[in-house]
């Protein structure tokens, strides 16, 4: 398996925030902590040291309890060490694990495991794959594709997904062209998706380590209780979100999430929906669920596992639940932390070193091939198809495809007879000018006519590259948000532990692995 790795600048398809992030650019200092490299990470730890063996212990005895639900046992003793941390990736329970994206997180996040024990190899360090079972969002996860077709999930049930019956998936697993032992025994066995996901997530990547933590828990929310109290009653974390994306924003830089007064959600079987306060009066949306200050109090107390942080307070939550390090996450996430330094700062928990997940396209031998004889650039195919097809043409044509070096001689003609006409009538330098940007327009015209007319000239080139787009970008999503796992396991069941091999998470590039 050949591979090749392209700066991420190079493909001009990521954000500036994160470019200027992974940079340094000082600016941008106030909004982290430690930078994400190898040897940040020694003052991480120095940091984390704080982190309770009372929470460890919890910790230990939900993970245990957690794996033993599915007829599971993890080596798990590790964590009661004050010298055990965790590095974090997270993501929605998407069926059948969702687009190949999910995979290159989980991979990422091995990796920069096993690279910290090398490199700290007195401390250890556990993998941790946050489920994210009180999400709600159904419509964005009950799909995959395969085999260049979208299976779905349809279902009638509401609320946290991690609680999801998995009754209607039966018939669902009978359309599949194949069996697939994995996730056909986790969507058999398991009581619910969070199950169902760990079930096969474990198949998949226990072998390396892996524990995915389930955090929909009283015991683990009753952690979290004091700043569940603060969000509800003080509005502590809306001034300060709102500082950081007002500063970022005057920055130039494009902000991915607003808070609010309340970041939390009302969590119950069948129903996660915003608490609002109304004058005096707490709302559940959605529902005729209401509490006054003390019932809500009351309440908090009484069941922690029924307030479910909104994406403001999520990462706050799991940083005061793990000895954690590192959060590895996608360009959009490693974003929205970067405004919630605030919130860390204000509750004295210490902020984790963040690190964009590693990157991929796969390409298989037609592709290779296909780009070698178009003579393509692979990084000019992240491109839109607009200005992919004018860079192709201009670099296949022998012929120069604009009328720039006509205007640039004209140009000072036109200079100098303005200049003239000025001395007998200076009202004519305005006559003169427009004369010339008519001519400049008139040309440029013509230029956007040759390019057109030697497109029609490369028309069966552009139309295999067109294809080969397609091919890569299917339905115009990147490769590895459209595609799903099974796509390339199934034919190469060695193709996880290929990744393994080959991802370097501090490597902030994007792969080419010729699958071939």
């Amino acid at each position: 398996m050949q591979v090749k790795s392209y700066p991420i600048e190079s493909l001009h398809s990521f954000s500036k925030l994160l470019i200027d992030y992974l940079a340094e650019f000082p600016a941008l200092a106030q909004f982290y902590g430690n930078t994400p490299k190898l040897e940040e990470f020694e003052k991480q730890i120095a940091g984390k040291k704080s982190f309770s063996y009372s929470n460890r212990a919890v910790l230990h005895e939900i993970i245990k309890g957690q794996y033993h639900e599915i007829g599971q046992e993890v080596e798990i003793d590790s964590i009661l060490d004050e010298n055990t941390y965790t590095v974090t990736t997270g993501h929605q329970l998407n069926i059948f694990t969702g687009p190949l994206y999910v995979i290159y997180k989980i991979v990422s996040t091995i990796n920069l495991a096993k690279k910290l024990k090398a490199t700290y190899p007195k401390a250890h360090f556990i993998p941790v794959y946050w489920l994210a079972t009180e999400d709600h969002d159904w419509d964005e996860i009950n799909h995959f594709y395969w085999l260049g077709k979208k299976f779905e999930i349809a279902t009638l049930q509401n609320g946290a997904v991690g609680r999801f019956s998995l009754s209607e998936f039966e018939p669902f697993l009978k359309e599949l062209p194949t069996t697939i032992p994995a996730f056909l025994d986790a969507y058999a066995q398991a009581k619910n998706l969070s199950q169902a996901v760990r079930m096969y997530m474990h198949e998949l990547f226990g072998d390396q380590g892996l524990i995915c933590l389930d955090a929909d828990d009283a015991r683990l929310k009753s952690i979290f209780t004091p700043i569940v109290l603060a969000d509800l009653f003080d509005h502590s974390h809306l001034a300060s979100v709102e500082n950081a994306t007002k500063l970022l924003s005057e920055m130039g830089y494009k902000t991915q999430i607003n808070a609010r007064e309340i970041n939390l959600f009302y969590l119950m079987d069948g129903v996660r929906e915003r608490i609002e306060k109304r004058g005096d009066i707490y709302q559940v949306l959605n529902t005729t669920t209401t509490f006054s200050t003390k019932e809500l109090q009351v309440e908090v107390a009484k069941f922690p596992e029924r307030f479910s942080p909104n994406v403001v307070l999520r990462p706050l939550y799991q940083e005061m639940i793990l000895p954690n390090l590192a959060y590895i996450g996608g360009p959009a996430e490693v974003g929205y932390w970067l405004q919630l330094k605030g919130i860390f700062d204000l509750h004295q928990v210490p902020f984790p070193i963040l690190l964009p997940r590693n990157f991929a396209i796969i390409l298989r031998k037609k592709h290779q091939e296909k780009i070698s004889q178009l003579g393509v650039g692979l990084t000019d195919l992240f491109l839109d198809d607009f200005a992919l097809n004018r860079k192709f043409v201009s670099n296949q044509s022998e012929h120069v495809l604009d009328c720039q070096s006509e205007i640039n001689l004209i140009n000072p003609i036109f200079n100098v007879l303005a200049k003239r006409v000025k001395l007998v009538d200076s009202t004519l330098e305005a006559s003169v000018k427009a004369e010339f940007k008519r001519m400049e327009n008139g040309l440029d015209r013509i230029g956007k006519k040759l390019k057109r007319a030697e497109e029609r000239n490369h028309e069966t080139s552009i139309r295999q590259l067109n294809q080969l787009k397609v091919d890569l970008f299917p339905e115009g999503e990147w490769q590895e948000r459209h595609e799903n796992l099974l796509n390339y396991y199934m034919e190469q069941p060695a193709f996880i532990q290929q990744l393994l091999d080959t991802f370097d998470p501090l490597l902030f590039e994007m792969y080419a692995i010729n699958l071939d």
